[in-house]
């Protein structure tokens, strides 16, 4: 917080902070202004405390951007005397107003306005809503409208990964510098990046258990008594996934089963009889 006098003071009359309260500003002057919307009435809003907590802007750089906003409207300056000292008061207003507003709300001749009533806007994806409340869970991470806008799409990446909400605020969350965070729209645009999720592998759904039938080894889910139908009763041969096959399935099986057995047993030569010792037919004798 600023010494008494000095610091952030807030000018009324100010409409709802909603998304986009800064979007018609370039994008450093979107993010400092939206910074100083966030922080609390009497904090120090001087170039210096915001370059330093500001880490991606230097002295020149904010000092700019604050002449910028006072230029738009969001800023103005009023050197006041508090005590016997003299400091300079800086209004904020994150409705712009033009000079004369300035000029009558300093006299305390508030105009009275009839601001229009915003139009209802689409419900923001819920990527952007994860990002709105990531301050609740920390309020270092507080992040603007403009910057959770901005961050929705890498946010949805998450989402789309199959990240939960839990995982993506833990992930902005954990393990905050000591130090404190200076900018968390870079931070949370760092993390976001840096620790994105593999895409995460579906299950395959499960395969059928298959058995195979006793009688002729041809697979099926259901078989009753361990044999297919066609070994049960002659009927058409049930095989693969309950499939009907033609009658001639057996025949065929039997063939090469007997082409097997056929093969592991063949019938010696008189040659191979004889050198093992097996009796050999004599032939018959010659006449």
């Amino acid at each position: 917080m600023a010494p008494a006098g000095y610091g952030k003071r807030p000018a009324p009359e100010q409409k709802p902070r909603r998304k986009g309260d800064f979007a018609h500003l370039p994008a450093r002057e979107a993010s400092i202004a939206a910074y100083i919307d966030r922080l609390p009435e009497g904090a120090a809003i001087d170039v210096k405390t915001l370059a330093k907590e500001l880490a991606a802007y230097g002295q020149q750089a904010v000092r700019t951007a604050l002449n910028a906003l006072t230029r738009a409207g969001h800023l103005f300056r009023r050197r006041e005397t508090v005590g016997t000292q003299w400091v300079f008061r800086t209004y904020f207003s994150r409705t712009a107003r033009d000079e004369s507003w300035w000029k009558r709300f300093l006299r305390g001749d508030v105009p009275t306005e009839s601001e229009p009533t915003p139009t209802e806007e689409a419900a923001p994806p819920p990527a952007y809503k994860i990002l709105a409340n990531v301050g609740g869970a920390d309020p270092r991470m507080t992040l603007s409208a403009r910057e959770c806008e901005q961050l929705a799409p890498l946010a949805e990446e998450w989402l789309a990964r199959g990240a939960t909400e839990a995982e993506l605020v833990q992930a902005l969350t954990a393990g905050l510098p000591p130090e404190g965070v200076h900018c968390p729209g870079a931070f949370a645009r760092n993390r976001l990046k840096s620790k994105l999720p593999p895409q995460r592998a579906q299950t395959p759904p499960p395969q059928p258990h298959l058995t195979e039938c006793e009688g002729c080894g041809a697979p099926a889910r259901n078989l009753p008594g361990g044999r297919c139908r066609a070994c049960r009763d002659d009927g058409p041969h049930e095989g693969w996934l309950g499939e009907e096959f033609d009658e001639s399935f057996h025949r065929q099986v039997a063939t090469v089963r007997a082409g097997i057995t056929k093969f592991k047993h063949p019938t010696p030569s008189n040659a191979s009889a004889k050198k093992r010792g097996w009796g050999v037919p004599t032939p018959p004798p010659a006449r």
